[in-house]
């Protein structure tokens, strides 16, 4: 079974990733380790709370340059809520650069009348990359659990996987490139559907690791 390192850096519930991981047969452990984050077969980070904590407390437990190994390896990624703003490279939340490996920047909803923020609850994707291997099985407007104030406005929109619409403002849900795949949705408190993600990335785990190639005596 392959194993996913969970990212710890005090920014999240990692119980749920995890128990949500297991359910769909996924080996997830819970580390802030640089050498095991280097060894695990596929890399989460999740993160719950604010832009600027969250780079403090990477940058104190040495885990920025891990996280950028990581992604740089080719092992399947995922980064989940606040996991994907910090991909970016600044927010307009706070003032700590973030890790810059997807060029953009985090930015705050615009104030509309009667637009309640955060953005919290269920709401419906719409696809701008159908074939991406993380939608297989969930059809054309699945729904998933946001709950953020902030939303991450990428430089390049092909990197673009899903939007979702608040108000009458239309943002990325998701993004993906390459083995690097993050949402702004919880998909481990997004019922079927999001257990089927997390089960899509699984999959990308397990196919990522080295078969064993067995010369019979």
């Amino acid at each position: 079974m392959a194993r996913i390192a969970v990212i710890d850096y005090d920014m999240g519930n990692l119980h749920s990733v995890c128990k949500a991981l297991e359910q769909v047969g996924g080996e997830p452990f819970i580390t802030h380790d640089a050498e095991a984050i280097k060894q695990a077969d596929g890399i989460l980070l999740p993160g719950v709370g604010s832009f600027d904590p969250a780079m403090q407390n990477l940058r104190s437990r040495q885990l920025q340059a891990p996280i950028r190994a990581a992604i740089a390896s080719g092992r399947p990624f995922l980064g989940i809520c606040l996991g994907l703003q910090i991909l970016f490279d600044g927010s307009d939340e706070g003032s700590e650069p973030g890790l810059g490996i997807v060029p953009g920047r985090v930015k705050r909803f615009s104030s509309e009348p009667n637009l309640t923020i955060p953005h919290m609850g269920w709401n419906q994707l719409a696809m701008t990359q159908a074939d991406c291997d993380f939608w297989q099985g969930l059809g054309e407007s699945p729904w998933m659990y946001f709950v953020h104030s902030f939303y991450v406005e990428p430089i390049d929109p092909a990197v673009v996987s899903a939007t979702t619409t608040h108000g009458n403002q239309t943002v990325a849900a998701a993004i993906a490139q390459g083995n690097l795949w993050a949402a702004q949705f919880h998909p481990e408190k997004s019922s079927t559907a999001g257990l089927k993600l997390l089960s899509n990335f699984v999959v990308q785990v397990q196919q990522s690791v080295p078969q064993l190639s067995l010369t019979p005596l």
